[in-house]
Formats: C-alpha cells, sequence, structure tokens
C-alpha cells in the first residue's frame, strides 16, 4: 500500500486540520467503528509522519484534526532522534512511502526546560536515562548560551525550543543513508513544527533554515 500524497499536499492536510483543531471546529470522530478497524486490518497508508514529543498536551492526531491510520506517530520527551527513532522513520518512509516527516516541538517542553535548568544550574536531571535525554537537546542550547538569550530564560526556552526541532530535523536528514537518498531521488520532505500550547497552532518551518513555511 502506498500513500497517494504529496509532501506538499500532505503539508497542506495537517495545516488545515490544525486550524481546524485551534478553532474549535474538529471534523474528527473519536470513535472508531467496526468498519473503520475492519478496513484497516489489510495494511495503513499514513500520509505523513510526526516525530513528537511525548508530553500528554500534544497529541499528533487530535492537534492535526485526523483519525486512525492517517499519521505515523512517533513520540519521545523533547522530540530527540536516537537509533530507534531514525529506523521508526527509515520503517514507514520505506515501507508506506510516506513523503513528510514532521519534527515537532512544543512551548513549555518539560525537556528543554530541564536542560535548560542543568546548565544553568549546574547539577544532573535525575538519572542516568533522563540525562541521556537531556544530553541529547544540550547542544541546542549550548550555542543560545553565549547569546544575551542567557539571561532572559522565557526567551532562551522559546528559541532552544525551535533550535532542538532544527538539530532533530538536521540528524533525521543526514543521519539515515535512506531519508537522505529519499529526500534527493523521492521528493521526501523533512520539515520542523512548533505547537502553541497557548493558541494550538502549529508553525510549520524549513527545519535547515528555520524560515516559515508557506503552505
Amino acid at each position: 500500500m502506498a500513500t497517494s500524497l504529496s509532501a506538499i499536499e500532505a503539508l497542506k492536510r495537517l495545516r488545515d486540520g490544525n486550524r481546524r483543531f485551534a478553532s474549535n471546529s474538529n471534523t474528527l470522530d473519536s470513535r472508531l467503528s467496526h468498519q473503520q478497524r475492519a478496513d484497516l486490518l489489510a495494511g495503513q497508508e499514513p500520509f505523513a509522519i510526526i516525530l513528537g514529543c511525548s508530553d500528554s498536551r500534544v497529541p499528533a492526531e487530535i492537534i492535526f484534526d485526523q483519525g486512525i491510520g492517517d499519521l505515523f506517530v512517533i513520540r519521545v520527551a523533547g522530540n530527540i532522534v536516537a537509533p530507534s527513532q531514525v529506523g521508526s522513520v527509515e520503517f514507514a518512509v520505506s515501507r508506506y512511502h510516506t513523503r513528510l516527516v514532521v519534527v515537532l516541538g512544543h512551548s513549555r517542553c518539560g525537556a528543554v526546560s530541564a536542560t535548560i535548568e542543568t546548565l544553568l544550574d549546574g547539577g544532573d536531571a535525575g538519572s542516568r536515562n533522563i540525562d541521556s535525554i537531556v544530553n541529547r537537546v544540550k547542544p541546542s542550547v549550548q550555542g543560545l548560551l553565549d547569546t544575551e538569550l542567557r539571561n532572559d530564560r522565557a526567551a532562551l526556552h522559546q528559541a532552544a525550543v525551535r533550535a532542538n526541532v532544527r538539530a532533530s530535523a538536521d540528524h533525521l536528514r543526514h543521519g539515515s543513508e535512506i531519508i537522505e537518498s529519499m529526500i534527493e531521488q523521492e521528493d521526501l520532505m523533512v520539515v520542523g513544527a512548533e505547537y502553541a500550547l497557548e493558541t494550538g497552532l502549529v508553525d510549520f518551518f524549513d527545519g535547515l533554515t528555520g524560515e516559515a513555511l508557506k503552505v
């Protein structure tokens, strides 16, 4: 089975769904019928891959107003990229021919806050396993500490969320021969996005330059 949506078409579908969600005009029926389950037994055709944060306030299907079978969702604290996340994306783009990968960060991210606290206040995050997450976010924050943002934690956090998304997107682009090849030859797109808890809106941007995407 293969999705028929191009990366741009998939991006527009996500944007439109998010606008419905943010304006409280969702169309998604959360109930799953027997027929829907039966239809999906034959396989899945996710039109987009979302690598997002585990934060309970950012459920991808809901904020994009999509149903079961529409999105291939990978969630991990801080939307970091480790080998298992790369492998999950490789699996989805290879098996389902999905043409859009979105690295989704969000405002008030706890993993980013923990990283900032560790760097500025010292100490560790609480365990070796949590430290492994914080250590993957650190490179995105450290460069910002050499700027005036060091003295404004709110602004630092906001910039760090974006920087962390871009770092994860870059890792996906260049940390996988499969993904890199599909970007070059098969029109696969890897983009960044930030969900605002305050408004419900998702801002899509180029994962490399940080520039807003017009879709």
